[in-house]
């Protein structure tokens, strides 16, 4: 299935292909998003050194997974228009972006997860939680994801037996969520070792 076949097929699918499609797009945009920023790090800190990216065990961030649900949600009806896809999924991304960052900073007392504020290529910064690098990146990746990662989901939706689908998406989403729900409760409920203490006691460097 190519990028117009794919955008004009009216395509209809059960409701536990929807749920596991949906389940393997959370697990891949979150993947993404970390391999996105270990890479662009490794530019910005300036030291020529990789660091390590997000709050888990596993190379995944939760703000990519959330932001790609919401893009595939309302993007799904107006796939047939690509240019309508990047500029809906840019303002959805700003919007995850901006207000995500502000929680974080308001509820944190002045923590920030990302500070745009200085960072390279931040032209377009609004308090540092958004640019227009930022959801560019976004509004393209987001193309990457409608126009070849959701069709190849549903190409193994299609492919696969329902039980066969199902238990390779539960399964990895479930690793992905156990690992996720277990370093937001480890260190703020529990004195418990998170994933960032693990990998800084092994020598790996966060960018602060």
């Amino acid at each position: 299935m190519n990028i117009l076949e794919f955008a004009r097929e009216k395509i209809k699918l059960e409701r536990w292909q929807w749920v596991g499609v949906m389940m393997l797009l959370i697990v891949f945009a979150g993947f993404f998003g970390w391999l996105y920023e270990f890479i662009f790090y490794y530019f910005d800190g300036g030291t020529g050194e990789f660091y390590m990216q997000g709050g888990n065990f596993l190379p995944w961030i939760n703000i990519y997974a959330i932001g790609a649900a919401l893009i595939v949600l309302a993007c799904w009806k107006i796939r047939e228009y690509p240019w309508a896809v990047f500029l809906l999924s840019m303002v959805i991304a700003g919007i995850v972006e901006f207000v995500g960052g502000w929680l974080v900073y308001t509820i944190g007392n002045g923590t920030r997860y990302w500070d745009y504020n200085t960072e390279i290529l931040n032209f377009g910064n609004i308090e540092g939680f958004v640019c227009l690098r930022s959801v560019l990146i976004f509004g393209f990746s987001a193309m990457f994801l409608m126009y070849v990662v959701l069709p190849a989901a549903i190409y193994l939706s299609r492919k696969l037996s329902k039980k066969a689908f199902l238990t390779l998406a539960i399964s990895l989403f479930t690793i992905v969520m156990v690992d996720e729900v277990y370093n937001l409760l480890a260190s703020k409920f529990f004195d418990w070792p998170d994933a960032m203490d693990f990998y800084r006691s092994i020598g790996w460097k966060y960018l602060e």
